[in-house]
């Protein structure tokens, strides 16, 4: 049987209070499988971001539950890695040394030389190290990102957010990054979670992919099996008869989304009752006679 590593129970989250509430996410229920890629797809602005944060234990919910290994999350651990979409670098720190920072909060034990060794190693994955002693503002864009995924993933952690995390690239850097997570995901088999809006690198890098309802009150939808066969050639992928397959359904099953909510929130205005000027009338409501 396999092994349930994080879970939401009857998760509802909200902001504001009063007039002012508005309810982000409601009664989500999910169960994320020890080793797997799972993706969770949706429109910008329907939740998906806080539905991570409050795995990352930035958030707590309202009602109901967020577990990881059968316990409540309370705040944030190295035990789950999170990759942003904003690379959260800090500015003045060379490549090495914002790695570093994460090595040296999980590792305090090790040895001067050990760290060295476990920064260096995680730096190369990512094939930085010729920019080890750069800053972020040397960095190109994809760069940086992949500061941010050795940084996350010399922390060991168990499970894998990334939440965006190359939403901001170019379509080719993009795809390399795709193509770089995939390799270093599938050398230790650790649980990812990919929360994106781009339902072919869903397809692309993750075992399910699961859409989440338009908010407010966003629920999620059905999950959609990828049986397509690792290591994933892009290039390739297009003319993959189970890629096209599901790949229309979430297509299909998102513009069904899109239409129900823009129906929903389509409202009627009642114009008020104007009168036309007659010919050779100058008067007007705001102005008076002299």
């Amino acid at each position: 049987m396999t092994n349930i590593i994080a879970e939401f129970k009857g998760v509802h989250k909200g902001y504001g209070s009063g007039a002012n509430r508005t309810e982000v996410l409601q009664d989500i229920n999910l169960s994320i499988r020890e080793g797997e890629f799972l993706a969770i797809v949706g429109f910008t602005g329907s939740g998906k971001t806080t539905l991570i944060n409050l795995l990352t234990g930035l958030l707590q919910p309202d009602e109901g539950e967020v577990l990881f290994k059968g316990a409540p999350i309370k705040g944030p651990g190295h035990e789950r890695g999170v990759i942003f979409q904003n690379y959260s670098l800090l500015p003045w720190l060379t490549v090495y040394q914002n790695v570093a920072l994460a090595v040296d909060e999980v590792y305090p034990n090790w040895s001067k030389e050990e760290r060295d060794q476990h920064i260096r190693k995680f730096v190369e994955m990512v094939n930085l190290s010729p920019a080890l002693n750069k800053r972020p503002a040397e960095l190109s864009g994809g760069m940086r990102q992949r500061v941010a995924v050795a940084r996350a993933l010399s922390m060991d952690p168990e499970l894998l957010l990334m939440d965006e995390p190359l939403g901001a690239l170019d379509a080719l850097t993009r795809g390399n990054l795709q193509t770089e997570i995939l390799k270093i995901w599938s050398a230790n088999q650790r649980t990812a979670l990919l929360i994106t809006n781009d339902v072919d690198e869903g397809i692309l890098m993750a075992d399910r992919i699961i859409p989440l309802r338009p908010g407010p009150n966003a629920t999620l939808g059905p999950e959609f099996i990828i049986d397509v066969e690792r290591p994933r050639d892009k290039t390739q992928l297009n003319d993959h008869p189970e890629f096209k397959k599901v790949r229309n359904e979430v297509m299909s099953y998102l513009m069904d989304l899109g239409d129900a909510s823009k129906l929903q929130q389509s409202k009627t205005y009642e114009l008020p009752d104007l009168q036309p000027i007659m010919p050779g009338t100058r008067s007007f409501p705001f102005m008076k006679a002299g």
